[in-house]
This record gives structure tokens, sequence and C-alpha cells, in this order.
């Protein structure tokens, strides 16, 4: 393969942008540079200076950009873009393959599995390191969308909630807001369910409070937003959790779980059932992330993506890994 889509990862003749990939991502087929001018010093730099400014906030390190002129240059407000380099705290492995972590895993989600993500590539600063690209979804019309991630909705800050606010938790509490805040709750929930287990099927475990959010829709309603920050962080962090936050309120643990020691189908069909989905449906979507067909896409887009060949074999074994996970039914209740 001499070259690849920056986006969907897609052979090219070079790397660039497909045209499907170009109009989603500048909804326009304006043009989008593969390589941009300024280093991750100089990242780094700039975000020092405006720091108190920007309208993008997390722990990594971010810049927001536009386009102007067929170049991406850094912005205090308007921002079209937020821009992602190798993060500045070293990791146990693999840190300067963050970027291409996150662009892998937001395709699978989107490309494999059918989950509404942000737009977004894998771009080179200056220095020739890589750098995560995703296009901002709470803007419409040049005006930001109102937006309230799962933190906000639950009222939890490091004020009343201490420094691990974010993970403290449940999914199935998420889907208790949800029924509150979401008039069109048995699509949304769905929606929901879906990333849940995805976020289990491709080892992420940060998928805490912060990661999951409402956009108001054009008809005036909350909606989950495109899914965001998905990461497969067991190739970085081996011995972290496999979820952020536990799968049921209360500190419930199933008897499956706790002679197994892991979730399995039967825990997620729980779920699904606690968070009112019907079971078929909910079947239908655990077993996309153990069918055969399903798991040969994975994983040839994971050989076709900018991870080394070791970060790839790691990045395969977790999703096996998973896949023998979600493949074990046990009575639950």
């Amino acid at each position: 393969m001499s070259g690849r889509c920056r986006s969907t990862l897609a052979p090219l003749p070079a790397d660039g942008f497909s045209s499907a990939a170009l109009r989603r991502l500048m909804g326009s087929r304006r043009r989008l540079p593969v390589r941009l001018d300024f280093t991750r010093a100089e990242v780094m730099r700039y975000r020092g200076e405006v720091a108190d400014r920007m309208s993008i906030s997390g722990v990594q390190d971010k810049l927001s950009v536009r386009v102007v002129d067929g170049k991406l240059v850094p912005t205090e407000r308007d921002g079209e873009f937020i821009l992602k380099p190798i993060p500045g705290t070293p990791l146990p492995r693999f840190t300067d393959q963050v970027p291409a972590n996150e662009h892998l895993t937001m395709q699978m989600a989107d490309q494999v599995f059918g989950i509404d993500t942000a737009a977004n590539a894998l771009l080179e600063l200056g220095d020739g390191e890589p750098a995560y690209l995703t296009r901002r979804f709470d803007r419409r019309d040049g005006q930001r969308l109102d937006m309230e991630d799962f933190c906000a909705l639950a009222e939890q800050s490091p004020e009343t909630h201490g420094r691990n606010f974010k993970y403290i938790g449940s999914y199935e509490g998420v889907g208790r807001l949800m029924r509150t805040f979401c008039p069109a709750y048995p699509v949304e929930v769905e929606k929901f369910f879906a990333r849940v287990v995805f976020n289990y099927a491709v080892g992420n475990g940060d998928a805490h409070l912060k990661n999951f959010s409402l956009l108001t829709s054009p008809d005036g309603d909350p909606v989950l937003t495109p899914a965001y920050d998905l990461v497969n962080t067991n190739l970085h962090l081996p011995h972290e959790s496999p979820l952020a936050l536990d799968l049921f309120a209360g500190d419930y643990m199933t008897p499956a779980f706790q002679a197994l020691g892991f979730h399995g189908a039967s825990d997620f069909l729980l779920l699904a059932e606690r968070l009112g989905i019907v079971a078929a449906r909910a079947e239908r979507i655990v077993l996309s992330f153990t069918d055969p067909g399903t798991n040969q896409a994975a994983d040839a887009l994971v050989r076709r993506s900018f991870l080394s060949s070791e970060a790839q074999d790691i990045y395969l074994a977790v999703l096996q890994d998973r896949r023998g996970a979600l493949r074990q039914k046990y009575p639950v209740t």
C-alpha cells in the first residue's frame, strides 16, 4: 500500500484525504493539509499563552484550530477543530502512539460498529510527530450549541465529589439521567448502550462521566453527541480497570462477575434490561462485537492503522481477549 486516507485509512496512491473524508471533515472539499506548519513545542507554548482564554478543557494537551487559506492555524475562539498531539506526560508504554490509537479507535467505532462519531483524522506536526484532529460538533452556523456532559447533569464536580468526581457513578446511573433528560429516550439509550459495550470491547477503561454528553438537536431536544475520546487505554496502561464506571448502580455485582472476575455478555444484557432496552435488540448489539465478519473488519482496520506493528499486535490481543469475555453467558440474576 503506497498511501492511506488520513481519515478513513482507505488505500490511496499517497497519504492524503478521500473526497468523502474531506466532505465529512470540512463540510465541503476545501483543502486540509496532512502536515502542519507548527511543532509540538509550539503547540505547548501557544497553549500556555492562551490557556485561560480557550474554550476547550481536559487534562490532555489540546489546541483549538481553524482552516485559513488551506492551512490549520491556532485560534483562541471559533475553532473548527481540536488538535491533540502526543501527551506531555509519559505513559507506561506507547506514549508516542496515543494520537494514532485514538484515530484508529474512533474510525473503528464509525466504520465497523456504526457508532456516530466526531469526524477525525491523523495529521503530522512540523517536526514529524503525529497529532489527532477532530472536528467540533458543538457549533452550528457559527453559534455554540447547548451541550452538557453527564458530570454536569449529575451535578458532580471537584468541589462536591473530590478529584475523582468523573469516575463516581455507573453506566446504569447515566441511563437513569438520560431517562430524565432525553425525550427520545428509547432511541438514545440504545446508542448509549452500544457505546458502553464498544468501550469494553476495545479496552477503553476511561469512558467516564465527562466522555458522554447531551447536545440540543435542531428539533430542540437533548440527544447524545457523536462519540468522542475513544481510545484503547489498555494499550498504554495494561493494568487499568476494564471499565471507568461500574456497570450497575448501588454497587451491584452479578453472580457471574463474582465467579469469573470479568464481565460477560449476560452482564451487559442485564444492564440493557435495567435500562429498558428490548431484549432482542440488546442481544443484537452485544453479538455484533463477537460476529466473525465484524471482527475480521476490525482486525483489518487495525493492520491499516498508523500504529506500529508491535502496538497493532497488542491492540489485536486486547480485542481478542474482550471478544472471549463477551461470548460468556451465565445466569446473572
